[in-house]
């Protein structure tokens, strides 16, 4: 409920899946994560934000693609409460990174100076997962499948 008295964004974003599927427009609001950054004091150095998740689950983001005006962590989805199964209470939202650097059920973000591989990163997928890059794997030997076209 603190959470949900800070300032909050309204961000309309596409979700995309590295499976290759995607949803258009989906309402978010949230907490700016450049506000998180200046109430963490982040300090220099930092290049890495790793997310925890409840159950154990980790993601770990380039620290320039959290400095982006539309990513926050979220705390609403299409104008209510995210629901369980897409992340309640809370989860960032980076619109131009594969939705599985969005963890679901945020408990802990660390800010990083060094890389560490978080759970997919650890099974060979991209340590920063660009969408329009389509960095789906790491060193992008193996592509997947074309992305699919908006639900």
């Amino acid at each position: 409920d603190d959470l949900l008295k800070m300032p909050m964004k309204e961000i309309v974003e596409d979700f995309h899946c590295v499976t290759g599927w995607s949803v258009k427009e989906v309402k978010w609001e949230g907490i700016p994560f450049k506000l998180i950054i200046d109430l963490a004091k982040v300090r220099e150095g930092v290049k890495w934000v790793m997310f925890y998740s409840l159950d154990g689950y980790t993601s770990i983001v380039p620290y320039d693609d959290v400095l982006k005006e539309n990513v926050i962590i979220a705390l609403k989805m299409n104008g209510d409460k995210i629901p369980l199964k897409h992340g309640f209470p809370a989860r960032p939202i980076i619109p131009h990174l594969y939705g599985w650097k969005s963890a679901k059920w945020l408990t802990e973000i660390e800010f990083l100076k060094e890389y560490v591989d978080g759970y997919w990163e650890e099974r060979g997928y991209h340590e920063r997962g660009n969408v329009w890059e389509e960095e789906r794997f790491k060193g992008q030997g193996g592509k997947h499948s074309r992305r699919r076209p908006l639900l």
